[in-house]
């Protein structure tokens, strides 16, 4: 049986991040992964993921957001390729909502420069936005997006280039901890190692029972349309945004990659199941959800549509992470559930697993993100 320092399971965002990681230690590393590398069946593909700094969700995300920017930043000149793209980004709703709101909160709790504009400043800076009367932004410089799926590949390309060891389309089966050491079997084999990053995504609680019933996979669906008049949906002229609406919580993305205008809708249509039963396959419903909310606040992108992609959600109840070792198994860190959120912070929660893994202490407070949270 092949023995490694650290295994880590499953290479989206999060475990590409912790394989180069731990692998610029000196850690011998073996990262395996269910299906091909840069594959369409998780929660990272669709070309980019919004970063933003403003973080509504929680002020505690703000240190850690600081940490992953200087991160993608260095990632990005060791691959010698552009990962990190700065728009500016606005989080909107409703006057007093909570994106707005918890916006605020962030800047203020961490001094971010930030800028609190009415619809009608809105819709005057940004034309590709219409926002309806009663409805105010925070607009913050420092947010943009990061390109998900090369990301992954820069980071498994740094890895084995630092020597880490990585097998795709390998289903782990089952993690077995014991006497301090853990044994992930495979439908290919058995290895062993001292320590188990588990970062399966929508897969997670196959691999960590005590997620069962708490990380739950849920059906989400990104679109891309032709803007009427693209001009205003480059990323120089179009941040990328929150937007909290009577509809939903949509976001979006100017246009790059596709030569089209990015919208999702948080929580979609509310589909939940497992990971390998939940379609891939776009639908007409997940096309009209979509296009009536661009026709709604964003008309001058009410154009022909050139993608639909389906991806995962893997939701935990309050919508934080896990980052944490295992009950009863200190051997096991978990990684994610990221509950559509996460993809931002890959590039420092790699760091943060590697700490956790050579059982270094992480310069962060991880309370939120702790499993007994969800036993509670």
């Amino acid at each position: 049986m092949a023995v490694y320092d650290v295994i880590v399971v499953g290479l989206g965002g999060m475990g590409s991040s912790a394989c180069w990681q731990l692998a610029r230690r000196g850690q011998r590393v073996l990262g395996i992964e269910r299906f091909d590398i840069g594959h369409q069946m998780g929660s990272s593909h669709g070309l980019n993921r919004i970063i933003r700094l403003a973080y509504f969700e929680h002020p505690a995300y703000v240190p850690l957001l600081r940490r992953a920017y200087a991160l993608w930043r260095e990632t990005q000149e060791l691959a010698g390729e552009q990962l990190l793209f700065i728009t500016g980004s606005l989080d909107a709703g409703p006057a007093g909502s909570r994106v707005v709101e918890g916006s605020l909160a962030s800047c203020a709790e961490h001094g971010l420069d930030h800028a609190l504009l009415d619809a009608a400043s809105v819709n005057a800076r940004f034309p590709g936005y219409r926002l309806p009367a009663g409805h105010e932004a925070v607009y913050q410089g420092d947010g943009g997006f990061v390109a998900s799926e090369r990301a992954i590949l820069a980071h498994l390309s740094l890895a084995i280039s630092a020597g880490a060891e990585i097998h795709a389309r390998e289903k782990v089966i089952a993690v077995e901890p014991g006497n301090g050491r853990v044994t992930v079997v495979t439908d290919r084999g058995r290895y062993e190692a001292g320590r188990v990053v588990v970062s399966a995504g929508g897969w997670i609680s196959d691999l960590v029972p005590e997620l069962a019933g708490k990380a739950v996979p849920e059906r989400q669906v990104l679109g891309w349309f032709q803007p009427k008049q693209p001009a205003l949906y480059t990323p120089a002229r179009f941040p990328v945004s929150n937007l909290l609406t009577e509809e939903g919580h949509f976001y979006q993305f100017p246009s790059w990659g596709i030569p089209g205008f990015k919208i999702g809708l948080y929580h979609h249509l509310h589909e939940h199941g497992h990971a390998d039963a939940l379609s891939r396959e776009p639908t007409e419903a997940d096309e009209a959800l979509l296009r009536a909310a661009v026709a709604r606040y964003f008309p001058e992108a009410d154009g022909p549509t050139l993608r639909l992609a389906a991806c995962l959600f893997t939701n935990t109840e309050d919508e934080h992470f896990v980052i944490d070792r295992a009950s009863g198994a200190p051997e096991v860190i978990v990684a994610s559930p990221c509950s559509g959120h996460g993809f931002k912070f890959a590039s420092v929660v790699g760091e943060i697993l590697a700490d956790l893994a050579t059982d270094r202490t992480p310069p962060f407070d991880l309370s939120l993100f702790s499993l007994a949270r969800l036993a509670a």
